[in-house]
Order: structure tokens, then C-alpha cells, then sequence
């Protein structure tokens, strides 16, 4: 296991290593210039009056007259010793700017996380225990009408029900609880969706399974059975798309604080993309490239101890969600 752990990290180095030397590729590619962006106003905006000679003083500044090689060993260098520089747009460190907005980022997704559990699984358990076929239709219908949806046209009509027509949370900002309610229902409806389309057709794979007809044969109730027998082994393919889960959210997230205009990682990343700024930029991918890759090692290391006996000379080995079922006891 500990080879297994090492041979992880190693993986995890070289994606991280990956995704910042293509982000600073594509981001000194782009034709136009991060500095007169900054000179314009910060959006692309007129750039006709302009000074050439503000426009070399600052570039120089900032190392961009340099060749591509220089810049990228001067930049690598600076974030192996956990310096990412500071804002080509306003000067200020990205350490502390992307420090200010973590918070509540992590706090809009957590609670969306927690709200897609209940959800998700709610939503499997449901379909899968009733008896009712008309109730299991509607609750199998859920999950693909939730990831369908636009996650900005979800946001605006929570907005326009719930805070013009009927003012019962506030639209915009991060004051408060009440105006985490509406960003958090909008993030967690698609996160959901995936988790109760995912848990669902495990459970009734599992279900199916032999070692579960045992159960009953031994008089096992219908909740020891659901939750005994087939909701561990439905959960190992739920587990697998952990690291997908965590995207969506960071994915959601910019277009979620964009539309209630919160301050966060979100809308944070939407600034820098549009001035260019590489520092922050690479910051910001660095970011979620080490949140990624941190849950698929949890995952990982998780699968043994739900079920020690997925492994595979000793290290972690992932079901396939569609088609990996377990054979249980049930003793």
C-alpha cells in the first residue's frame, strides 16, 4: 500500500506539473497583451490611447518581454517554493487573493455537496424501495431532467420566483445565510442528479444479485437489505465518480457566483480570464488541479476500506460504475 501511495503522489506531481505548463502555453499564446488590457480598464476595452512606452515599462516589469522558455523557468521556479508572484492586473499577491475568496467558495459548495447526498441518494433509496410503479417512473425521470438543465437558467428562475416574486431569499450577494439557499439548490440540482442516476442503477444491480435473494430466503427485513447488503455494494461505483463530482462543482461554482454575484474562487477565475491575468491564472489552476487530484487519491485509498477485497497486489482497484457489482455475504 505504501508503494501504491508513492507511486500516487508521483501521478499527482506530474498532473499538476501538466496543468500549469499548459495553462501558461495557452495563455501566452493568446494574441492579445495582458498589460494593455490592464491599461484599458481591465476588460479589453479601447485601447487606442495607450502609451507604448507604459506598455514596454510595464511588460518588462512583469518579465513578458522575456522569451517563452525564461518566463516559464522563472515562473516554475518561483511556484516550486510556493510563490505564485502577484496580479498582472492589480499587483496584489495571488496567494492572498485566491486566500480571500476560498472561503466562501468552500463554504457554497460544501453545503451544495451536502444538499446532493441527501438528494441523490434520497432520490435512489426512493426508486428503488417502492413498490409503486408510477412513483419509480417519476423518481427514475429526476436525475436525467437534472442534468439537462442549464445551471445559469436554473439559477435565474430560483431568482425570479423565489427573490422578485415571491421575496423569500435574497438574489445577490453573500450576506447572510438565506443568500447561500438559492446558489446552493442551483449547484447541487446537476451534482444530484449524477449521484441518484449512478447509486440508483447500482442498487438495482445489487438487488438482483443472488447473495441478496439469500437475504430475504433467511428473513432478512426490506431495510436490512437495502441498507446492508445492497447499499455498500451500490456505493463503490457511486464512489467512483467522486472525482467528477468534485469538477462539477468547481465548474458550477464559476457560473453560479457569476449569476448571484458572490464573491469567490468563481467569479475570481472569470476576472482573470478576462485580463489575462497569468499569474493568477495559473493560481487558480493550480487550485483545482490539487483539489481533483487529492479526492481521486481519497477515492482510491477509500475502496479498501469499504470492501478490502477490491485490490490488486496490495493497492486500491476501482470498479467500473455501469458493470462492477460486488458478490457480498449474507451472514
Amino acid at each position: 500500500m505504501t508503494g501504491y501511495v508513492a507511486r500516487r503522489l508521483g501521478q499527482a506531481v506530474v498532473v499538476l506539473w501538466a496543468a500549469y505548463t499548459v495553462t501558461f502555453v495557452i495563455l501566452y499564446l493568446l494574441p492579445s497583451d495582458p498589460v494593455e488590457i490592464m491599461l484599458a480598464g481591465g476588460q479589453g476595452g479601447e485601447q487606442s490611447t495607450v502609451d507604448p512606452a507604459q506598455v514596454a515599462a510595464l511588460r518588462a516589469e512583469h518579465g513578458l518581454d522575456d522569451p517563452l522558455p525564461v518566463q516559464y523557468a522563472h515562473a516554475l521556479w518561483r511556484t516550486l517554493h510556493l510563490d505564485l508572484g502577484a496580479s498582472i492586473q492589480n499587483g496584489a499577491p495571488v496567494t492572498s487573493q485566491i486566500g480571500q475568496a476560498l472561503p466562501q467558495t468552500a463554504l457554497l459548495t460544501a453545503s451544495a455537496l451536502a444538499l446532493a447526498l441527501v438528494l441523490g441518494v434520497g432520490t435512489a433509496f426512493l426508486s428503488t424501495w417502492t413498490r409503486w410503479a408510477w412513483v419509480r417512473t417519476l423518481l427514475l425521470a429526476l436525475p436525467p431532467l437534472g442534468v439537462s438543465l442549464p445551471t445559469f437558467w436554473v439559477g435565474l428562475l430560483l431568482i425570479q420566483v423565489l427573490s422578485f416574486r415571491v421575496p423569500v431569499f435574497p438574489a445577490l450577494g453573500n450576506e447572510g445565510a438565506a443568500s447561500l439557499v438559492l446558489p446552493s439548490v442551483t449547484l447541487a440540482i446537476p451534482v444530484s442528479a449524477s449521484i441518484a442516476q449512478v447509486l440508483a442503477r447500482g442498487l438495482r444491480t445489487a438487488l438482483a444479485e443472488p447473495y441478496v435473494e439469500t437475504a430475504r430466503a433467511k428473513g432478512a427485513s426490506r431495510a436490512r437489505v437495502h441498507l446492508r447488503h445492497a447499499f455498500r455494494n451500490a456505493t463503490l461505483p457511486a464512489l467512483t465518480i467522486g472525482g467528477v463530482i468534485v469538477g462539477n462543482l468547481l465548474a458550477g461554482a464559476v457560473v453560479v457566483e457569476t449569476v448571484f454575484s458572490r464573491v469567490g474562487i468563481g467569479r475570481l477565475t472569470v476576472t482573470a480570464v478576462n485580463g489575462q491575468d497569468i499569474p493568477l491564472v495559473q493560481g487558480l489552476v493550480l487550485l483545482a488541479a490539487t483539489v481533483f487530484v487529492v479526492t481521486n487519491l481519497v477515492v482510491d485509498l477509500l475502496y479498501p476500506v469499504i470492501d478490502p477485497r477490491v485490490r490488486v497486489q496490495g493497492a486500491p482497484r476501482r470498479p467500473r460504475p455501469s458493470t462492477r457489482t460486488l458478490v457480498g455475504s449474507a451472514s
